[in-house]
């Protein structure tokens, strides 16, 4: 991992002022896949404004200059929510029971990969929330599966799987503490 240049990391809790920024990271990030239905700009748009109106949002992005370089964002889950539904096995009661923040989306834009700033990402999102635990889905073929040894690095475990959509891909469903 080389050292990352200075970022700043700014934290929003509304898409007012992030959205467009969030969407031009995105398109970057997410360029091999955009021809596929679920990772088109047009359908994260639209699970973004859903996500953004959900309970708990939050994101954060960084920035060097005024040039956005990545970002996170997650919100609340509470006890029945769907995303615990979709989970396959039922994830275990203790994870359940008190609300858990879900990161939905993480994403560096490739000049800034192996820096360490998904890292400084991530846990400043999770500094802003109090919930005991954060949940995530990736795909485990992502980058030949480099993107799930990297979370199991930062202390997720893997509970189970989930389709969100019949355009997603399966996903394998990780948890870990929060703090």
């Amino acid at each position: 991992m080389t050292t990352a240049p200075a970022i700043e990391l700014r934290t929003f809790t509304t898409l007012d002022t992030a959205r467009g920024d969030l969407l031009d990271v995105y398109a970057e990030v997410r360029a091999p896949l955009l021809h596929l239905p679920n990772y088109a700009v047009t359908a994260f748009g639209e699970r973004l404004d859903r996500h953004g109106t959900e309970p708990g949002f939050v994101a954060v992005l960084a920035y060097a200059g005024r040039h956005p370089v990545g970002y996170a964002y997650g919100n609340t889950i509470e006890h029945g929510d769907r995303y615990w539904q979709r989970t396959s096995p039922a994830p275990p009661e203790k994870y359940t029971q008190r609300p858990a923040v879900a990161l939905k989306e993480i994403g560096v834009r490739p000049a800034w990969r192996k820096t360490g700033t998904a890292r400084r990402i991530h846990d400043a999102l999770l500094a802003t929330r109090g919930e005991p635990f954060v949940t995530l889905m990736v795909n485990p073929a992502a980058g030949d599966g480099k993107v799930h040894a990297l979370y199991k690095s930062w202390g997720y475990e893997d509970i189970g799987q989930s389709q969100p959509s019949l355009a997603s891909p399966v996903l394998t469903v990780m948890i870990r503490a929060a703090c």
